[in-house]
């Protein structure tokens, strides 16, 4: 059975798992499908129509967690465990995997594919027809960039591969390709592919050199990277198992 807030409205076409918590003045239009124990919190709206939809439902996998006046439109679909901030934003044609945490404030313009274990942190922007890898982390107030000559009718979103990291206000360009366990430092504009394993810095940026010689502040003479060879919170036992295995040794000093 779901508890259902009396002040929320929920159309009898949405339909609704086992152990589903909606909050008081939520929307549920019509095309909304929640997984089992689902909380959605107070003022948000889910499942909002728009004529650049395809008609297919918004789709929340199990285990989610909305927090309050966070707005998402129709035709997106997100694996389980999906936990926001507040106030966040998803537009149609969003496919997001498992364990996507999107931050307050964030906005999700659609149109976008995004993979397994992602963390945004607070007013992530994400343009559409970017592509996101698994495990990769934004921190707060990326941007991801699509239009080459604005304003103009071309999307180019870019593409960020597997563990990179972007850090705070770095702004991504149309088209531009960010490698595996790559990182991007704090305010830099990258306007040009960045290889594998490579930090960037700068306006324009530029190579520092490999993410390797990026040493750990708690750990002297560490590495910093591959990030999975030491940071494990909020991972579950059987991804941090694997890492044990792939990166065994990888950020020992």
């Amino acid at each position: 059975m779901a508890d259902i807030h009396p002040t929320a409205l929920v159309s009898p076409q949405a339909v609704l798992g086992k152990d589903v918590q909606i909050g008081p003045f939520c929307i549920l239009h019509e095309g909304v499908v929640l997984g089992d124990r689902v909380r959605i919190d107070a003022y948000c709206e889910l499942g909002v129509p728009t004529p650049l939809a395809d008609g297919s439902p918004l789709i929340i996998g199990d285990d989610a967690w909305v927090r309050s006046h966070s707005v998402f439109y129709t035709a997106s679909r997100f694996g389980e465990k999906l936990v926001t901030g507040h106030r966040v934003t998803v537009r149609e044609h969003t496919v997001a995997g498992k364990n996507f945490q999107i931050g307050s404030l964030a906005d999700i313009q659609g149109d976008c594919t995004i993979g397994d274990y992602v963390r945004f942190q607070s007013q992530v922007f994400v343009g559409k027809k970017t592509t996101i890898g698994n495990f990769v982390w934004a921190l707060p107030h990326v941007v991801f960039t699509n239009d080459p000559t604005p304003p103009s009718h071309v999307l180019d979103g870019p593409t960020i591969e597997d563990y990179a990291v972007l850090a705070a206000m770095a702004v991504i360009l149309p088209g531009v390709r960010v490698g595996r366990h790559a990182l991007v430092a704090a305010h830099a504009c990258v306007t040009r592919d960045v290889a594998p394993f490579t930090a960037v810095a700068g306006v324009p940026a530029t190579v520092l050199g490999p993410t390797r010689a990026i040493h750990r502040r708690d750990m002297p003479g560490a590495s910093a990277y591959p990030w999975p060879a030491h940071f494990r919170r909020g991972y579950p036992e059987e991804i941090c198992a694997q890492w044990d295995t792939e990166f065994a040794g990888q950020g020992a000093a």
